[in-house]
């Protein structure tokens, strides 16, 4: 399961130095807007302690993680809906993305310029969500253009989608996000193949300096980010940027210099992952000690099939043991059959969070 995440935000904000120190990439991340044009990517393993420790009990001949893109998307201005700055390049290549991340200005720096000439998180959070805002404006109204003529055929699936697309329009009219418009299963077909923009989820980062940013600041753009049905995170850009080129041994030390429990890295990808509803689960052998990613919630065949579509296909059943089952008996992890703690389960057994599962296919 590929997990992409999209870098937005005004220019000058930090965006392209923290995608930079999260990435490890060396783009330009320089004093000027639109210094991003091109989308920039980079790919990263999900840091996952647990993964370490498999590892340590397999030996295997590789170890897998799980990985998460991060796309640093051209910085957006005002009237970008209208295609003023790179809008129109910016609205497009933010729909590929599965998660939107809002990297939102909360350090002063003198040698660093703003585009509206001033640090103001709050307004800048309010241009952002603006501008997606108008941009799945006009992109609804197209579509109940377009729909009329099923209506005038009387169509039911033209008069469905006029009564769903017209709330839509009005809710998103009023300011909110499309991700917040509440609607029943067969009415969000009509809004689907759309791809809005605030339909996505998002998650806003605060961009801070040593000092912590304000904390009013800081609670008031929390509120609005749940308020947007998103959540809110913190990161310090800078500190990171420095700490990019360390060993984790080194970083470990540096982030408990700061008392920061863990990475930026570490607190964007768990948040995406519960954004998205994500867990994980491992395969475990002598060959390879590998990380999935799967829905929560998901059956054994579905977890499967994140494998080998063959093993979907072919599913016999799976053997399922827990990684606290593992690590608590590391040194016995061959016996844990005669011990009871393995289980075969069928294709409905829902998977768990931190499953370790060999899956039995036919021929």
């Amino acid at each position: 399961m590929n997990l992409n995440c999209g870098f937005v935000g005004l220019p000058n904000v930090g965006k392209s130095t923290l995608f930079n120190a999260l990435s490890k990439n060396n783009i330009a991340a320089e004093n000027y807007p639109f210094c991003t044009i091109e989308p920039n990517t980079g790919v990263v393993e999900v840091p996952d302690h647990r993964l370490n420790e498999l590892t340590n009990i397999y030996k295997p001949e590789k170890t897998i993680h799980n990985t998460v893109e991060f796309i640093d998307i051209a910085g957006l201005v005002k009237n970008a809906h209208q295609g003023e700055g790179l809008g129109n390049q910016f609205l497009s290549q933010i729909r590929s993305v599965k998660v939107i991340i809002q990297v939102v200005r909360f350090f002063n720096d003198n040698n660093i310029t703003h585009v509206e000439n001033r640090v103001d998180p709050l307004d800048d959070m309010e241009i952002i969500n603006t501008e997606l805002v108008l941009a799945d404006i006009k992109t609804v109204e197209r579509s109940l253009e377009k729909n009329e003529k099923l209506v005038r055929a009387n169509k039911p699936e033209g008069v469905l989608a006029k009564e769903v697309l017209s709330n839509l329009l009005e809710h998103l009219n009023n300011g909110y996000a499309s991700r917040s418009f509440k609607r029943v299963s067969k009415e969000n077909a009509c809004i689907k193949n759309l791809f809005l923009l605030t339909d996505k989820p998002m998650i806003y980062v605060a961009n801070i300096d040593d000092d912590g940013g304000s904390s009013d600041l800081l609670d008031r753009a929390s509120l609005i980010a749940k308020k947007n049905n998103s959540s809110f995170i913190k990161i310090n850009g800078k500190l990171e940027s420095e700490m990019a080129e360390f060993d984790e041994d080194e970083k470990e030390m540096i982030l408990k210099d700061y008392n920061i429990d863990e990475s930026g890295l570490s607190v964007l990808i768990k948040e995406a992952y519960k954004t998205l509803g994500l867990e994980t689960f491992f395969t475990c052998g002598e060959k390879e000690v590998r990380a999935w990613t799967m829905k929560s919630g998901s059956q054994a065949v579905e977890a499967a099939g994140e494998i080998h579509t063959d093993f979907s296909t072919k599913f016999i059943k799976a053997e399922i043991f827990s990684y606290k089952d593992a690590i608590n008996n590391k040194e016995k992890i061959n016996e844990l059959k005669t011990m009871g703690l393995v289980k075969m389960v069928g294709r409905d057994y829902i998977m768990q969070e931190g499953d370790i599962a060999y899956f039995i296919k036919g021929q």
